[in-house]
């Protein structure tokens, strides 16, 4: 005996009612409860429909679908940070690391050469923390109007629009500027070298984060759920 429409509907209504607000993990675990209840059916096709469904939430222990969402977050969010890590490296390959090496050249050369380097420096991981921070607002705003219109939401597509592991990096860069403040004076070679570097990174991390990969979202989006572009 198979489920009909009707018992499929009550099973993302149940999943919405126990905190999966995710399509793709509410239909993932409507394939797994539907697929378990058909099977409870083949042994005793006398069980009603909602005894076979809490027969098998409950087989999920004491914490329901939690752990199941903990999981695919966990997985994707180590997908998301591999795609932000390969397109990072993109900026130290021809022709691009053109451009990096330029940009890391000049700060190291201002450093060594300038006498208030240290609070263009400073100015620039601060200025970067900002633009991180209300660029990660702009990009969950705009998920957020997709979501209203489409009535559904993607766990990747949150990751991608504000919510990625990466999302820390706007908190660093500020960091390190109060730092920086007080101990910097002057820079050598080293100190420069290190220090032009690490700007130089957060400001390709912004980058891919905030343009490169939500220009190509769909595109991932796709790849990652097949069935992303017919709902």
């Amino acid at each position: 005996m198979k489920l009909n429409e009707q018992q499929i509907e009550r099973l993302y209504q149940f999943t919405r009612q126990h905190y999966v607000e995710w399509y793709d993990l509410q239909t993932e675990l409507v394939d797994h409860l539907a697929n378990a209840i058909e099977v409870q059916w083949q042994q005793n096709s006398k069980l009603s429909f909602e005894d076979a469904l809490q027969v098998e939430f409950k087989k999920f222990g004491v914490f329901g679908f939690m752990d199941v969402v903990e999981k695919r977050q966990a997985a994707l969010g180590k997908q998301y940070n591999k795609l932000v890590w390969n397109h990072f490296k993109e900026f130290f390959s021809i022709p691009k690391i053109i451009g990096t090496a330029s940009v890391f050249l000049f700060l190291v050369v201002l450093m060594l050469k300038y006498q208030f380097a240290n609070i263009i420096i400073i100015t620039l991981f601060i200025v970067s923390g900002i633009i991180f921070f209300m660029g990660m607002i702009k990009l969950s705003r705009k998920n957020k109007k997709q979501t209203k219109i489409s009535g559904k939401k993607w766990l990747y597509k949150d990751i991608i629009y504000g919510f990625g592991t990466f999302g820390g990096l706007s908190y660093l860069p500020i960091q390190i500027a109060l730092q920086l403040y007080d101990k910097l004076s002057y820079f050598n070679l080293v100190s420069s070298v290190l220090i032009s570097a690490t700007v130089v990174s957060f400001l390709l991390f912004n980058y891919v984060i905030l343009f490169i990969i939500p220009s190509k979202a769909e595109h991932y989006l796709k790849k990652t759920y097949p069935e992303y572009e017919l709902a």
